[in-house]
Formats: C-alpha cells, sequence, structure tokens
C-alpha cells in the first residue's frame, strides 16, 4: 500500500478508480479507533466510475503516528495527502471523527470541497449521559474493556455478535495512547456556532438508532448549515458497515443529483 510521510507519521492510503471518471474525486475518512476499510463496500462502488480516495489517519490501521490533541491536526494530514496527490477539489465523506475533520476542512478551504457527507457526525461534541459515565470512568477499566464497551454500544441492537466482536478487535488494535488522544481532541471539537458559514451543499446521513452520538444533536446541528438534506437509516453509530448498501446509496443519489 502506498504511504505518504506527514509530520512524522507515515500515513496509508488507497487511491483507486479512473483518473477521468465522473466528477470530482471522493475522499473518504473514517472516525476514531477505526480504519479506511470501514468503506470497503463505498469504495468498491465507487471506484468502477471515478477517483476514489482513503486512508487509515494517524495512529490507525495500517499508519503511523501518535495521538494529536485537535482535529485541526488531523484535517492537515488529509490536505497534507490531498496536495500530494495533487487533488485540488472533491467530495468529502467522513464517519463520525471523520465527519469533524471534514467539516474543519471545509471551513478553513471551502473552495477544495465540492460538496461534504457527513455520516453520524455531530459540529459540537456531547455525549450521552450513558457515553459520558463511559469515557470518564475510562481510566479505571482496563483498556481493551473500555474499547470493548465503546464498540458493542455504537451497534445498533440486533446486529450480529460476531461481527461487532471483529470490529472490536480491530479498534483495540490502536494504541491507547492515540485512543485517548484523541478522546481529548473530539471532547474540545466545537464548529457548531460556525455551520452556518459552510455553503458547501452538504448530505448528513445518521442512524436512527445512534446511541453513541444521538440524532437529536445532529439534527440541532442541521438546522444552521444553509443547504443540507437530512437522511435517517434505520441503524446504530455504524452506518458504513450496518447498512453499507443503503449508505452506500444514498451518497450516489447525493453526489449524482449534484452533478446533474
Amino acid at each position: 500500500m502506498p504511504q505518504l510521510e506527514v509530520e512524522g507519521a507515515a500515513l496509508t492510503y488507497d487511491d483507486e478508480g479512473p483518473r477521468d471518471g465522473d466528477g470530482v474525486p471522493l475522499v473518504f475518512i473514517h472516525g476514531w479507533t477505526a480504519d479506511r476499510h470501514r468503506w470497503d463496500h463505498q469504495v468498491a462502488h465507487f471506484a468502477e466510475r471515478r477517483r476514489v480516495v482513503r486512508l487509515d489517519l494517524r495512529g490507525h490501521g495500517e499508519s503511523g503516528g501518535a495521538g494529536v490533541r485537535t482535529i485541526e491536526e488531523l484535517a492537515r494530514d488529509v490536505l497534507a495527502l490531498l496536495d500530494h496527490l495533487k487533488i485540488e477539489r472533491c467530495v468529502l465523506i467522513g464517519h463520525s471523527m471523520g465527519g469533524m475533520i471534514s467539516q474543519t476542512i471545509t471551513l478553513a478551504h471551502p473552495e477544495r470541497v465540492e460538496r461534504m457527507v457527513l455520516v453520524s457526525s455531530i459540529s459540537r461534541m456531547t455525549y450521552s449521559r450513558g457515553r459520558g459515565l463511559l469515557m470518564a470512568t475510562s481510566t479505571l477499566v482496563p483498556f481493551k474493556l473500555f474499547v470493548a464497551t465503546n464498540i458493542q454500544r455504537a451497534f445498533a441492537p440486533g446486529y450480529p455478535r460476531e461481527e461487532i466482536k471483529r470490529y472490536v478487535r480491530s479498534s483495540a488494535g490502536t494504541p491507547r495512547e492515540v485512543v485517548m488522544t484523541l478522546y481529548g481532541a473530539m471532547r474540545a471539537f466545537d464548529v457548531l456556532d460556525r455551520v452556518g458559514e459552510i455553503g458547501t451543499p452538504t448530505l448528513l446521513v445518521h442512524g436512527f438508532h445512534d446511541i453513541q452520538l444521538p440524532v437529536k444533536q445532529m439534527l440541532r446541528m442541521a438546522k444552521g448549515y444553509p443547504d443540507a438534506e437530512v437522511r435517517i437509516i434505520d441503524a446504530g453509530h455504524e452506518l458504513p458497515v450496518e447498512k453499507p448498501a443503503e449508505l452506500t446509496a444514498a451518497i450516489d443519489r447525493f453526489v449524482t443529483d449534484r452533478a446533474a
């Protein structure tokens, strides 16, 4: 897999699909403790006809690097990759923390973002009571138990237990320092009062059963966007893998309709 050195981190990424395909490239950004393979279904679908880029954020998946203290630092990593690939304009698609990164980039460089898709993401980090209690006790429980509890809560009731275990194992491979440092970065993230500045057409897709970042928080955010569409799906927080076909179809309709 290709890698790019950015400020002490070797970032692993995929760059697929035809360079002369339909529309600007799609850039997929995963969430906290995940990796670029959360987007396997979406990438397989879109790479048939347009350029698609995804990466492992620093400290995640096959990328190196330590944790950082702000979402802005992760945004700089993504921008460095876009510069390296000579992508001047794109569609940003971010899940959870990846959506925070997407909003940060769009606020700082609106000319580089044609459209934006926020999947299970919000503009101000406000935890539900249960999630807040879990995070508050994070230093008192074994790290693997802490990760397992977070991941199990991310899926809607009824999702196959063996599949959840697979994602728990994957997330537990993220170094503790990266997990906890980025937890602080997410806690500090707050652009809710600035979303009115984002004129970029935006699709907000959220799971009805999301208890990590409840749907009412997303709807509060959506009110501030000048040009936003909202789609609620019968799923939990992990939309890219819980309802991959439905999410892919929603993204496809949004980028196709807007391009027409």
